[in-house]
């Protein structure tokens, strides 16, 4: 799965949002969704192919915790984008700050 397609779910984006504040395991990931820990754990098994979570095995546990290298993806993806919107912003800014040119009434007599 693409990183693109593993966060268009509103699921695994929360995942990721609570694996920003800190690693946790799989079970206390699905303490915060009422779905089965199962459901929860095919959303991690999503984000852990599109290399957003890495895991760790802690005796019985899986630890999961953000994967930085698969954020960069989205990081990079999101830097086009800000390139292309400042340059037109900044076009923007410089023709909003030329002065307008003065209508000329062709009723008014010279």
């Amino acid at each position: 799965m693409d990183t693109f397609t593993a966060i268009s779910d509103p699921t695994r984006r929360r995942i990721i949002g609570l694996l920003a504040e800190r690693e946790l395991s799989a079970g206390a990931l699905a303490e915060n969704f009422q779905m089965s820990a199962p459901a929860v754990s095919q959303h991690l098994k999503a984000l852990k192919e599109a290399r957003l979570v890495a895991v760790r095995v802690d005796g019985q546990r899986r630890i999961y915790s953000l994967n930085p290298q698969g954020l960069s993806e989205i990081d990079s993806w999101l830097d086009t984008v800000r390139r292309f919107w400042r340059g037109r912003l900044d076009a923007l800014e410089e023709a909003l700050r030329q002065p307008e040119p003065r209508e000329t009434n062709k009723d008014t007599p010279k």
